[in-house]
């Protein structure tokens, strides 16, 4: 069945990313407990991803304790998980048409966090429909997360997805706003609380393991060359992470396709040092009367 502007063929394929998410995201969630390195959970999802759809629509993010968003294990990465608060967000995509959704393991004792992730994200999709301003939607959110006594991260925010692109508007913002968007049926948004009891603003850190494509154009560097055609190939627009690339020395050709504004890099979004930050995700389609979630 259509969905206003998505034909049935598109909405299937939103769809079956969203199956194949749900199966992805519960096995990698499942494996994580203390002593189990990122590296090995971020790879099993990964690998998963590329048997049940057509490939990740972005690198694994596994998001530890302050840590909110853009944190993946580099190629050689030996950190296990302890005591702490994991965020994990999985994305995946069928012939480029996106599910994006997180769910929060804690093994750092602060279920009460988790549950106003959870509780803002039910109370958000309750409130989703043709004509609903997102600052609505931001509203409800950030009802429920200071009712738990938390905040919101008030500096990142839900957003649309469309075909080969996992970050595009509307905007759902963790808050409430005078003048958001007015949802339309057949938009695709993912709407993902994030709770802190830190100030409610991060910030970006020093690490980068995850890249995106900015433009196409001839570059010199014989490295940064083979690193564009596989990112031109594979990733296309969609993020991909620099432990995905074969060519050797490959860091150094992500240096020279950053300075000459070919790449862009995502670093780490990070609250206070001893912080800690929770977070929960689905991918809905705006419907007539409401809308489908497609990664439950």
């Amino acid at each position: 069945m259509s969905v206003g502007p998505l034909d049935e063929a598109t909405v299937e394929k939103y769809r079956q990313a969203g199956e194949a998410l749900r199966t992805v995201l519960d096995e990698a969630a499942e494996m994580i407990e203390p002593g189990v390195a990122h590296l090995d959970v971020a790879e099993h999802a990964e690998t998963r991803i590329d048997e049940l759809a057509d490939g990740a629509a972005f690198p694994v993010n596994i998001s530890v304790d302050e840590e909110a968003s853009h944190s993946t294990p580099a190629r050689d990465d030996e950190t296990t998980f302890g005591e702490e608060m994991i965020c994990l967000d999985v994305g995946v995509h069928v012939d480029g048409y996106i599910a994006d959704a997180a769910t929060t393991v804690d093994l750092s004792d602060n279920p009460e966090m988790v549950e106003a992730a959870e509780e803002a994200l039910d109370v958000a999709i309750d409130a989703v429909g043709p004509g609903v301003d997102t600052g609505y939607i931001g509203a409800e959110i950030e009802d429920v997360i200071r009712g738990y006594g938390y905040t919101p991260v008030l500096n990142l925010s839900g957003h649309g997805v469309e075909q080969w692109d996992a970050h595009t508007g509307p905007s759902v913002p963790n808050r409430g706003v005078d003048h958001g968007a007015e949802l339309r049926v057949g938009d695709v948004i993912a709407i993902e609380p994030f709770v802190t009891d830190g100030r409610g603003k991060v910030s970006e850190g020093s690490r980068e393991e995850i890249y995106g494509l900015e433009r196409e154009r001839s570059v010199r560097n014989r490295q940064a060359r083979q690193v564009l055609e596989q990112v031109t190939e594979e990733y296309r627009t969609l993020p991909f992470a620099a432990r995905w690339l074969d060519v050797p020395r490959a860091e150094m050709a992500l240096r020279r396709l950053k300075q000459q504004d070919v790449i862009h890099g995502y670093p780490v979004l990070k609250e206070e040092e001893g912080r800690l930050v929770s977070q929960a995700e689905h991918t809905v389609i705006v419907t007539e009367d409401g809308c489908e979630i497609t990664t439950a």
